[in-house]
């Protein structure tokens, strides 16, 4: 059996507040887009995994889609499985790849084991795995707050427009983005913001991020301005980085102004 795990893009990003853990206070909007990896589980004699596409460092325990199966594994009885994983999706780019592959195992591993889990149960396994995995169950657009955790629906789509999705060569550390941003509450919500036409969002949402990364990795404010420049309604950054995304109401060839970078374009359903 196979599925094809999906990206996500952030809408807006606002750092809201400091916790007494360390950790932060987000607001958000989630967005799945159609940057996919594929994952597939068979039968075998013996558990085995394999790992194609975009390489993912470290050692295969640590892979969020082994975490998912060894998860379930302590609650069902599992079947020794072939698992295999082509990423498509780049790391480190405020993507979501790796929650979108533990999400997808384990609905996969609830419909081909037939383990009857309610999706309820399914987003609190979830989220054991990472703040964000429990999104990609119900896989709709959300908007995210506490630590990206707690899970509002939202009404938005943008079918009909069209993503062009660029990821540089550069890495940014989710902490070190953190420890550079001043928590504020914003002025106008999220929520208020995504019900005004897309070509007003350039006014009013905002990536807190942006600011001091884009000092650090210039490029990273170099790709925004471009898609910019060659047409697109509105553009970010997606999460801390580093990738960049435009929103365009034709579709777009840009590839050879990024020749560099991980280019992902196509419309959204």
């Amino acid at each position: 059996m196979i599925c094809f795990p999906n990206a996500k893009i952030n809408l807006g990003l606002n750092v809201v507040s400091k916790r007494p853990d360390g950790y932060h206070n987000i607001e958000t909007i989630f967005y799945p887009v159609p940057v996919k990896d594929a994952l597939e589980i068979v039968d075998a004699p013996a558990f085995s995994f394999s790992q194609t596409g975009i390489q993912i460092d470290g050692p295969t325990e640590k892979n969020l889609v082994i975490k998912a199966l060894n998860l379930l594994k302590k609650e069902f009885e599992i079947p020794a499985l072939e698992v295999n994983l082509l990423k498509a999706i780049p790391s480190g780019a405020g993507l979501g790849g790796g929650s979108s592959d533990a999400a997808f195992m384990l609905r996969l591993l609830n419909d081909y084991c037939k383990l009857g889990i309610a999706q309820d149960k399914l987003e609190t396994l979830a989220a054991s795995i990472g703040a964000d995995c429990p999104f990609f169950i119900r896989n709709t657009p959300v908007f995210a707050s506490g630590t990206g955790n707690i899970f509002e629906p939202v009404q938005l789509s943008l079918r009909g427009y069209y993503l062009c999705l660029i990821k540089p060569d550069v890495a940014v550390s989710t902490p070190e983005a953190y420890s550079m941003v001043k928590p504020a509450f914003p002025s106008i919500s999220l929520k208020e913001i995504i019900q005004t036409p897309v070509c007003e969002w350039k006014k009013a949402m905002v990536n807190d991020f942006e600011q001091s990364i884009f000092t650090k990795h210039p490029v990273i404010a170099e790709i925004k301005e471009a898609l910019y420049q060659n047409g697109a309604v509105y553009a970010s950054m997606s999460g801390s980085g580093s990738s960049v995304f435009g929103l365009f109401k034709k579709s777009t060839n840009l590839k050879k102004l990024f020749e560099d970078c991980f280019v992902w374009e196509g419309e959204l359903p």
